[in-house]
């Protein structure tokens, strides 16, 4: 999930494109590929990044003889069309992030953290079994993620890692207004304060993304009946459903 900064819209991206999710609720599909984006970050105005698996419709993002990846690609348009950066063929995203003037990912083809600075090329930064993670507001070189043992950081960008003691969090959200948060597989919401973990209340399904933003946290989940997204906007000691699954 990405909120735009030039009109607030906050956008969801899915195995089956990228969505625009208004206040009403109401779901919007953007373009129209259905590409498979795995990985998805908002860089600027109506300026996102994203990886994944490109639809099959699409042959402008495949690479012939090269598996169905879409690397480093980039939208200048709101979503509505896409081009090939880097690694096109090469890599899929499952986490991507912009920080410091810097792109973080997490390719999950070969489990490979990297990051691209401003010139645009990937640096592979460690070998390692990640989930989710995010970077520190404050210093680029500090990066937390999510492991099945638990938390790991880095002190170093990326290059080396170590535990870090925290709840078994599967979704992890650090901004600079919005502050440092976390959901467990369960549903339960945490908020790292004064060096530790506070809980908050809970959501209802398996969390699929979260998006800690100023005065806002949204999280995305899997429910029996289909996806959801709740938001807090009083530091998640409650919840509102923002997007809930249509009836069958």
């Amino acid at each position: 999930m990405g909120l735009d900064p030039g009109d607030g819209d906050l956008y969801v991206a899915t195995h089956l494109g990228l969505f625009r999710l208004g206040e009403d609720g109401g779901l919007a599909q953007v373009g129209q590929l259905r590409q498979d984006t795995m990985g998805f970050t908002v860089v600027g105005p109506s300026h996102f990044l994203a990886s994944g698996h490109p639809d099959v419709r699409d042959q402008r993002l495949r690479v012939p003889g090269r598996p169905p990846l879409l690397g480093l690609i980039e939208s200048r348009d709101g979503g509505r069309s896409w081009a090939s950066v880097s690694l096109l063929g090469e890599a899929d995203f499952h986490s991507l992030l912009t920080a410091h003037g810097s792109v973080y990912g997490y390719d999950a083809t070969g489990s490979r953290f990297m990051v691209a600075g401003p010139g645009g090329d990937w640096e592979e930064r460690s070998i390692v079994a990640l989930g989710a993670f995010t970077v520190d507001p404050a210093d680029g070189d500090h990066v937390v993620a999510t492991t099945p043992a638990g938390l790991t950081q880095s002190s170093d960008g990326g290059r080396t890692w170590a535990a870090t003691e925290g709840p078994a969090l599967s979704m992890i959200s650090w901004d600079a207004a919005g502050g440092f948060w976390g959901v467990t597989p369960e549903g339960g919401a945490y908020r790292y304060q004064a060096g530790r973990w506070e809980p908050r209340a809970s959501v209802r399904g398996r969390p699929e993304a979260l998006l800690a933003t100023k005065g806002l946290v949204l999280v995305a989940t899997a429910t029996a009946t289909g996806s959801a997204v709740y938001v807090s906007s009083d530091d998640g000691r409650s919840w509102r459903q923002r997007y809930w699954p249509p009836p069958s």
